[in-house]
């Protein structure tokens, strides 16, 4: 029954806090099943991070460095391009108009009474109560729910590095809005986002240099893919360090920036316009109370089981806020079987709760050359102690990849030896991000290296080029 002051029911079924891609599929899952469903969210637009601040604003940018970069080589195909040049603000023009629309659409499903929508930031006052601070500054209200769902996103990580603040640095965020690029630009961090923007900076033309921490790039990933994608990054003329320590920031008297860091045994110092901070992101629990609730985090993380329970029976998580892979088609997952097992744990008491499979664990990078990976790797298999077999072919040897003089790369297969089952996929090349999906469509389905051998392909297409490693694997 609805509280006379403020129109909100006494108690709902599930409350989500957050709105973004893991909590909007978690309240579409929940009012599907019958619950009575309120979404909390805090943020000034509507939308979430992969609308907003992350996956299609990012790639609405990267299209056009993408375009500007074959521009660049009209040269090889025999093809004059003069006088061509980048305009910073058309670029972000085309972007808002997008992300205005994807942002609109969102908007207009969060608010088409499926469930109700608060607009405002929670927190727990208990584990069956929150207090809701609204964003137009109103009196605080108090929410109950039998069972929550926590989807509040990360956030950017900014590194304790001296003299950072005082020198001024830039974040994705600053960059998917900012209409001036500057000529030269460090990029701190050698993870996803941090060679995204670098891709976008240089791909306009702009002089790059990439600090990495870790001894490679993608640093979770096979050492051949991220040996593959450095050297395509070096040819294209980025500068890229691995294995460094950074010590410092700091301005020169002509108003660079300058990033300080160690670097086998030295010390190195770098300048450009700007620093480009990439250094991943951290989970967004603060100012949710999570100790009142009982709910544990490990640091800033919700901790939950495959189940998406956290330590509190009826209080769930979904997205980045428990990781473990910052992935919108993961959060989406995560947010419809937490809704899901609610919606057992609520109107059937039962204990057989659902639970995320992450086999089919999905990732995708908007380089150039493109990175992308499914299934297990083969650091995956060495850390589980698992016997694998694999095979390669390289892109520099393929009829369609030279067609396009895209011959960076290569892809690679991951099988069980004794059955030949393929258990992982990746590419680096031409359009890796399209290719991989022939490989989770194997996966899905269990398809062994024969078989995928076997299937036909279109010749000459840069897909066919899957055969070869299936071939080697069958054979092994």
């Amino acid at each position: 029954m609805p509280s006379k002051s403020t129109g909100i029911p006494e108690t709902y079924d599930i409350a989500i806090i957050g709105g973004g891609s893991g909590g909007y599929a978690a309240a579409r899952t929940a009012a599907r099943l019958g619950l009575r469903t309120v979404v909390i969210d805090g943020a000034q637009e509507l939308g979430g991070l992969c609308i907003l601040r992350g996956c299609m604003p990012s790639k609405t940018l990267i299209e056009s460095a993408n375009r500007f970069l074959t521009i660049r080589r009209a040269k090889e195909f025999g093809l004059k391009a003069n006088d061509i040049g980048v305009e910073p603000d058309a670029i972000i023009e085309r972007k808002r108009k997008l992300i205005a629309e994807f942002a609109e659409y969102r908007s207009g499903q969060l608010q088409d009474g499926r469930f109700d929508l608060i607009r405002g930031t929670a927190k727990f006052i208990d584990a069956h109560s929150i207090e809701v601070s609204p964003i137009d500054d109103s009196a605080t209200q108090t929410v109950t729910a039998r069972a929550f769902v926590i989807a509040t996103g990360s956030r950017i990580f900014v590194p304790p590095v001296d003299g950072l603040i005082e020198t001024g640095f830039l974040t994705s965020d600053d960059v998917l809005d900012r209409k001036e690029v500057p000529d030269s630009i460090i990029v701190l961090g050698g993870g996803a986002i941090a060679l995204e923007m670098a891709h976008y900076h240089e791909g306009l033309g702009k002089k790059v240099t990439v600090i990495q921490r870790s001894n490679q790039l993608l640093s979770d990933m096979d050492p051949d893919i991220a040996e593959a994608t450095r050297a395509a990054l070096e040819k294209r003329g980025m500068t890229i360090y691995c294995g460094t320590q950074i010590l410092s920031a700091a301005r020169t008297p002509g108003g660079m920036k300058t990033i300080t860091f160690a670097h086998h045994g030295s010390e190195v110092t770098v300048e450009a316009e700007e620093i480009l901070v990439a250094l991943g992101r951290q989970p967004a629990t603060e100012g949710l109370a999570l100790d009142s609730a009982g709910v544990r985090t490990e640091g800033a993380q919700v901790i939950t089981g495959k189940t998406m329970a956290t330590s509190q029976p009826h209080i769930f998580a979904a997205g980045d806020v428990c990781g473990p892979f910052e992935i919108v088609h993961v959060a989406i997952n995560q947010g419809e079987i937490a809704a899901r097992n609610i919606g057992r744990l609520l109107q059937t008491e039962a204990n057989d709760h659902e639970e995320i499979d992450y086999r089919l664990k999905l990732y995708g990078i908007f380089t150039e050359p493109q990175v992308a990976i499914v299934g297990l790797s083969e650091v995956d298999a060495a850390k589980q102690g698992r016997d694998i077999i694999s095979a390669s072919y390289p892109f520099d040897d393929h009829g369609k990849s030279m067609v396009h003089a895209e011959t960076e790369g290569f892809v690679k297969l991951i099988a069980d030896p004794e059955t030949k089952e393929l258990l992982g996929g990746a590419v680096v090349g031409p359009q890796a991000t399209e290719l991989i999906h022939e490989i989770v469509v194997a996966l899905y389905f269990r398809a062994k290296a024969g078989e995928l051998a076997i299937i036909p392909h279109y010749h000459p297409t840069l897909s066919e080029i899957w055969t070869y490693p299936a071939e080697d694997l069958a054979d092994m």
